[in-house]
């Protein structure tokens, strides 16, 4: 029996290091081994004291870990996923959980199928800022959400694209790398999205895929959602930007998501309450604002945590692969609508696999 909880990662590049950061940060929890066939992740190993593995089947062999973190590129998440499970390990995957939802969803059976823990990177949910907002809205501070918009504006160095060539390709735009967040957290938030049209522009500087894209989300609840997404903007509105949450990012006091309400509206991450006074809903009626408090704490850590209670037993999955995938199919409808210009309602993947979207003419 071992004192501590054993985990490896897979990928060193800039959100393994990240997570590797974390890993240190929690009790009972170490890094064991790192999976990185290239030789800047080897060096990275070798300053943690911790073995290197060409592949993650003969990491699994060698040291059989209690759990793992892939970190690396998307299209490998599916498959390195799947040998995780068959050595019956738990698993935390990088978002998105995969490519395309028909994948994901044969990796999601699996798991469940074996009764291993797969869970999905939003770590953006372990923030307590967004369960700040999740529970402001679970109490009924604004009432029913009835429209929310997102924003997802920055522009990244073309040096950002050179570290990786992978970034150029098709499907690894800024619609599966970075809004794939956002996506979750407005389900997360405001519900299941049912339906999306979206549009989307090629990238200038020459890449396969988009460099800004938008979406029009229509709810099952009845809410709509409007949200747009670039890489090539110069703006503050982001989550990277006005959430502190990364300090490699530059603090901005603006908010990236409004949520609005039958009683009032909440903006995020600012967490501001908007309401008419004597809560009047009458647009005659003076508003006023209050902001919520909330805790302050890694969200990266607290994901780390978490995996360790789940490996152990302890909770739950707050991502878990179903809802990874979820997240997905909504990522994959925008591309599809995107690139058909048509307004695609989104089906239950658990319900047939014969496909995810219907579409409306």
């Amino acid at each position: 029996m071992h004192s501590k909880l054993r985990l490896a990662i897979v990928g060193l590049g800039l959100v393994g290091k990240r997570h590797a950061e974390a890993v240190a940060l929690v009790p009972d929890v170490e890094l064991v081994a790192v999976v990185d066939p290239n030789e800047s992740g080897q060096d990275a190993a070798i300053g943690m004291g911790v073995p290197c593995f060409e592949t993650i089947g003969a990491m699994l062999e060698s040291v059989g870990p209690d759990g793992v973190i892939l970190a690396t590129p998307t299209l490998l998440h599916v498959e390195q996923a799947m040998t995780c499970i068959e050595h019956k390990c738990p698993v935390l995957v990088e978002k998105p959980i995969g490519v395309s939802a028909l994948e994901a969803h044969a990796l999601v059976q699996m798991a469940n199928n074996r009764d291993i823990p797969l869970l999905v990177g939003h770590h953006r949910r372990h923030n307590p800022l967004i369960r700040k907002a999740r529970q402001a809205i679970d109490d009924g501070l604004i009432g029913d959400v009835r429209a929310v918009q997102g924003t997802c504006w920055f522009y990244k160095p073309d040096h950002y694209f050179d570290a990786a060539s992978w970034r150029k390709r098709e499907g690894a735009g800024p619609v599966s790398v970075n809004l794939v967040h956002d996506i979750d957290l407005i389900r997360y938030l405001c519900g299941e999205v049912s339906a999306v049209q979206a549009v989307a522009a090629p990238s200038a500087r020459g890449f396969e895929n988009e460099d800004v894209a938008s979406a029009l989300l229509e709810f099952k609840n009845g809410a709509i959602g409007t949200i747009s997404v670039s890489d090539s903007v110069v703006a503050p509105w982001s989550w990277e930007f006005t959430s502190r949450e990364n300090p490699n990012y530059p603090p901005i006091p603006e908010s990236c998501y409004l949520i609005g309400g039958s009683e009032g509206s909440l903006s995020v991450p600012d967490l501001r309450v908007w309401t008419h006074q004597d809560r009047q809903q009458d647009w005659w009626t003076p508003l006023s604002a209050t902001t919520l408090t909330r805790d302050a704490s890694d969200p990266l850590v607290n994901q780390v945590a978490h995996f360790r209670d789940v490996i152990l037993r302890k909770a739950p999955p707050l991502v878990s692969g179903s809802e990874g995938l979820r997240t997905l199919q909504v990522i994959e409808a925008i591309q599809v609508s995107a690139q058909q210009r048509v307004r695609l309602e989104i089906q239950d993947i658990t319900a047939s696999a014969l496909g995810t979207y219907r579409t409306v003419v």
